[in-house]
């Protein structure tokens, strides 16, 4: 065995360019031929689904004929995983939930088969699968990161705070900062009670600030807490700062412990004018405000942001447990779908 060390001759001109382009070929290469196998292993489940739907369905088959299909391609094909009876009784709920072949051409198509049992347990609708699913892909979240998404209702929250960002941004940005909040925001991660103070919220937010930004949601940055803006030398404090790399802007977030006040947009449009014009660049757009609240009455919000010609958003903050800890499944259980073959045994 050669144990002298390799001597680089120097390198030729373009030749670290050429390099970086070769990794990002073969990198791109490798995602490609994972998707591809991980679309033909989904359109695999997805039609052995189908089969024992229309075996059971057309000559009677029951679940005594799925325990012993496990038992026959387990023996057939040892080192594969995924042929259990549990999972062949997926890989029918699978195919029931979606009856198009087309599948593996959306969103869905896309996901490992462990993201697709998340999407089948704990949403009820096709248009919500594919909701999450889309998104699930666009920010690469692990299968327990959708989990928490859909049990947290994402879906229901994105988009509805009260905002005038058609009315003060240009579009496309509006659309994307109106999607990029959400309301209400949930604080219960902190632990604290409803009588918590803003200084208390404030402080365990930078605290737990890892699960602050996954419930903010992809895109924000964190850059302070109480952040000092000197104003003709007076000393003014912003609460959060966060810059959003998609929207290519910074973000003012204040907290209001109480129920929301017309007053408070006067505090956020002057934390916004002072970062505009002491932080932001040329290369930034238009600082947006996110007044965050305990509650708020939604027509005098509205009303609030009427006349604003800067770009906020209200929305309120839960810090205890207010969406049910459990979405009621789509998907049986094993022992429903057992009682479901009842009496059709072969």
């Amino acid at each position: 065995m050669n144990d002298q060390p390799i001597t680089l001759t120097p390198t030729p001109a373009g030749y670290a360019d050429w390099l970086a382009e070769l990794k990002t070929r073969i990198h791109n290469a490798q995602q490609r031929a994972t998707l591809a196998v991980n679309r033909e292993l989904v359109l695999l489940y997805w039609q052995m689904g189908r089969d024992i739907l229309a075996r059971q369905s057309q000559q009677g088959w029951g679940a005594k004929v799925i325990e012993r299909l496990a038992h026959d391609l387990h023996t057939a094909f040892p080192d594969m995983k995924g042929f259990s009876r549990a999972n062949l009784m997926y890989m029918r709920a699978f195919a029931q939930a979606w009856p198009d072949a087309e599948i593996v051409q959306q969103a869905v198509g896309q996901l490992p088969w462990g993201h697709n049992l998340v999407l089948l347990s704990k949403l009820k609708t096709q248009a919500e699968r594919c909701w999450y699913a889309a998104k699930a892909i666009e920010h690469n979240w692990s299968r327990n990161v959708l989990a928490m998404h859909i049990e947290t209702r994402l879906h229901e929250r994105s988009g509805t705070a009260v905002t005038n960002f058609a009315a003060s941004l240009p579009k496309p940005q509006s659309d994307l900062a109106l999607e990029s909040i959400k309301d209400p925001y949930r604080f219960d991660f902190l632990g604290l009670t409803n009588e918590a103070q803003e200084r208390e919220v404030e402080h365990a937010l930078v605290k737990h600030v890892t699960e602050f930004l996954l419930e903010l949601g992809a895109g924000f940055a964190f850059v302070g807490r109480q952040v000092l803006l000197d104003v003709g030398g007076d000393e003014f404090f912003i609460d959060l700062l966060f810059y959003h790399l998609k929207l290519r802007c910074y973000v003012v977030i204040e907290l209001k412990a109480g129920k929301f006040k017309p007053e408070h947009l006067g505090q956020l449009g002057f934390y916004l004018t002072a970062v505009d014009r002491q932080v932001k660049t040329e290369h930034d757009k238009p600082t947006i405000g996110l007044l965050l609240c305990k509650s708020k009455n939604k027509v005098v919000a509205e009303y609030a942001l009427g006349d604003t010609t800067q770009p906020m958003g209200i929305a309120e903050y839960k810090l205890l447990e207010s969406l049910p800890a459990e979405l009621q499944t789509s998907l049986p259980s094993i022992e429903q779908i057992e009682r479901e073959l009842e009496g059709g045994e072969a």
